[in-house]
């Protein structure tokens, strides 16, 4: 008894001074002294997005797409982002746009689609556009485009066949889907309408011209069966330039417009001083590989892309190396080792240049593409489809 008297005078010596006591069954309880202010919500609020920044898909089960400083390698906030959507960042900063799929009962019943809007300072959710579908598979940057001005979004569907949604971003809804009998892989071609790679071996380019349109297709260029070329394209909005790169390393350059210009293509081994890669059995060379292997750095023309060593279609291989080429000199110019085998590879469109990387642990790197130095190391960053604001 002795013993609980000192402890009640304690617990009650303690509440007078404004902390809590414990009650006869153990429940705190706070003195009758003590005033508690009311806390009030606020909601933090970021910057409009910038040339120096990351967006990186998260992997399976992830709640969405990390924003990431390269200069600083802080996250700074996420977008969210289901499994198997497409980003886009709006051309005036005020929005991300995100292309998605959901079903009423999460995995079954009633399925939707829609463009879902996000206000880019606080990320929260504006309004959805519904759509009549669209093709569920991640990974890829040419499904879900914009137009220079963002009034316009092209999106890729595959139901029952290939075909491309057209919304109006403005007056927010769905306009009307255009068939694209097998070509996928958008590219963005301003002034005209957007074009596709096709599995024939050539470009198609649709011409939108109010509620009808125009398909015109190139000469065949690539053999999509011998030497296919990868599905993520990469483009240079204000050079209106398309890079393709194939399997075995050959580069293409696509001038758009109303009928897009093919150049002949290049050997990125031949450009680095060596010789061509070839689609022999047991032939090891350095060949590109990766989901997303290519990276523009749009103002000073360089191509950024992730090679390994091994033969012909270990195209989904991660790197070993990334090598820098001079796009108008046809010439690699720098050539920097890489841990981890990243598959992923984006820089941002500043002066600073910074190289992301990542791959199937998760993890992303980032590394000063002037010098090959690592900067930051980063856990958990995730593993999918790394995006960057272009240059204006």
């Amino acid at each position: 008894m002795k013993r609980m008297g000192r402890l009640a005078r304690v617990a009650i010596g303690a509440a007078t001074m404004g902390v809590m006591g414990l009650g006869a069954l153990g429940a705190p309880v706070l003195a009758e002294n003590v005033i508690a202010e009311a806390e009030e919500a606020t909601v933090s609020t970021m910057e409009p997005p910038k040339p120096g920044w990351f967006f990186v898909r998260g992997g399976w089960g992830s709640a969405g797409s990390s924003i990431f400083d390269a200069g600083t390698g802080k996250m700074l906030g996420m977008v969210s982002t289901s499994r198997d959507s497409d980003l886009a960042i709006d051309p005036a900063g005020k929005f991300y746009y995100v292309a998605e799929t959901m079903w009423t009962k999460v995995n079954r019943g009633t399925r939707m689609d829609f463009i879902s809007i996000y206000d880019s300072k606080t990320l929260k959710l504006v309004t959805e556009i519904p759509t009549p579908g669209r093709l569920i598979v991640g990974g890829f940057n040419t499904n879900f485009l914009l137009s220079d001005d963002g009034k316009t979004a092209y999106d890729y569907n595959f139901d029952p066949a290939s075909s491309v949604n057209i919304i109006d971003m403005a007056k927010r809804k769905f306009v009307r889907a255009i068939e694209l009998p097998g070509c996928a892989s958008l590219i963005p071609n301003e002034g005209v309408g957007f074009s596709a790679l096709c599995a024939d071996g050539t470009l198609a380019t649709v011409a939108v011209k109010g509620a009808t349109q125009e398909i015109t297709r190139s000469a065949e260029f690539f053999d999509a069966a011998a030497d296919p070329i990868y599905s993520n394209v990469v483009f240079d909005r204000k050079k209106k330039l398309a890079v393709l790169l194939s399997y075995t390393g050959l580069v293409r350059t696509v001038a758009m417009g109303a009928t897009p210009v093919v150049s002949a293509p290049f050997s990125i081994q031949e450009a680095g001083g060596m010789r061509a890669a070839d689609v022999k059995p047991l032939d090891i060379a350095w060949y590109p590989g990766g989901m997303q292997p290519t990276a523009l750095h749009r103002p000073t023309g360089t191509l950024w892309v992730l090679m390994h060593k091994g033969e012909y279609w270990s195209h989904k291989e991660g790197a070993e190396e990334i090598w820098g080429v001079d796009l108008a000199a046809k010439k690699v110019v720098k050539r920097y080792p890489v841990k981890g085998h990243p598959r992923n590879i984006e820089i941002t469109q500043d002066d600073a240049a910074m190289i992301m990387v990542n791959g199937m642990e998760n993890n992303a790197t980032i590394i000063d593409s002037k010098t090959g130095e690592v900067k930051h190391e980063i856990e958990n960053a995730g593993g999918g489809l790394i995006s960057v604001v272009e240059p204006k």
